[in-house]
């Protein structure tokens, strides 16, 4: 059974036992507890990024979004620069041209930033878009190897602060997705599983689309003498 992303510490077995243990129940249960239960954990974003499909996903966002990432990295350093322009020139600029320079700068990086935001929103649903086939057929995977390896609980490596790597599948799981093994069935919850909820792609780390560049808030420019 698959837990789903952003869920997975609350199937936790680790957190089960330090349940136990804060209720005084540890000693008595966690021997029976431990031999019965099997667990395995999965990368799953890792899982997602590495397969041949994941690495085509980053490159038609690579693709994509470069241009516009390097126009928005130019127009950064445009106001940069312009802004240290302002502030060389306050010294002989009149108030009134000082203050209309400031208020356009301020103009001009209010509209970047919401560029900027509009961009990012872009960005994540075309993530969305390219990912979610692909976590889809990932789900499908782990529940299938899990059933066939009978594992009890499948977790997210994020979720936990330690585990043995000959419990981890997420190396199994890229190369069953490679060869195909996601075929038909591959969705379809082993019986008796319990359903994961609503599948969602997991976040994506920024590699996988251009760097947001650093904008701050409108920098207020020191006031012109009168």
């Amino acid at each position: 059974m698959a837990a789903k992303p952003g869920a997975m510490q609350k199937g936790s077995v680790r957190q089960i036992f330090h349940s136990l243990a804060a209720s005084g129940l540890l000693l008595l249960f966690a021997p029976a507890a431990l031999a019965e239960t099997k667990v395995a954990v999965v990368d799953t974003q890792r899982a997602i990024m590495e397969t041949e499909d994941g690495l085509r996903a980053q490159a038609t966002l690579k693709k994509v979004f470069d241009n516009r990432q390097r126009e928005l990295d130019k127009k950064q350093e445009d106001l940069q620069k312009e802004r240290t322009d302002i502030e060389k020139q306050r010294e002989v600029l009149s108030k009134g041209a000082l203050q209309k320079r400031v208020e356009k700068w301020q103009r001009e990086m209010i509209q970047l930033q919401t560029v900027f935001v509009e961009y990012n929103k872009e960005l994540q649903k075309k993530q969305n878009e390219l990912t979610q086939p692909i976590f889809q057929k990932t789900m499908g995977i782990i529940r299938r190897l899990a059933t066939n390896d009978g594992y009890d609980v499948v977790v997210d490596k994020q979720a936990v602060p330690y585990v043995r790597s000959d419990l981890d599948l997420t190396d199994r799981i890229i190369t069953l997705y490679n060869q195909g093994g996601g075929g038909a069935g591959g969705d379809k919850p082993a019986a008796g599983a319990k359903p994961a909820g609503p599948a969602a792609p997991p976040g994506l780390p920024k590699p996988m689309g251009p760097a947001a560049p650093a904008l701050q808030g409108p920098a207020k420019l020191p006031a012109p003498k009168p």
